[in-house]
């Protein structure tokens, strides 16, 4: 919006919204995931990394995961049920 019309209402949406996403993703990328540390900076590989990170964010999120540290490290010391659960036809989490 114009800032002759942007309302004080419609500002604060938009913080609020921004902040969701912030939250939701990019806090669970940054202290999960520790993505400031990666070290990768030139090529592909950030790109990929990204993508992967946010693979995994949505694959829980997808199973109704509301914690996704939790559902990362229970996955982590599970893999082969994780990867019996991407394979396979109609995917399940315990």
């Amino acid at each position: 919006l114009p800032a002759a019309h942007a309302q004080p209402t419609d500002l604060q949406q938009w913080a609020r919204l921004e902040w969701h996403i912030e939250n939701r993703l990019h806090w669970i990328r940054d202290v999960t995931f520790h993505e400031d540390a990666h070290r990768a900076r030139t090529g592909n590989g950030p790109a990929v990394a990204a993508v992967l990170r946010n693979t995994a964010i949505g694959f829980h999120r997808g199973n109704g995961e509301t914690n996704i540290a939790r559902a990362t490290r229970r996955a982590n010391r599970r893999p082969h049920d994780l990867i019996t659960t991407v394979t396979s036809s109609y995917p399940t989490t315990q």
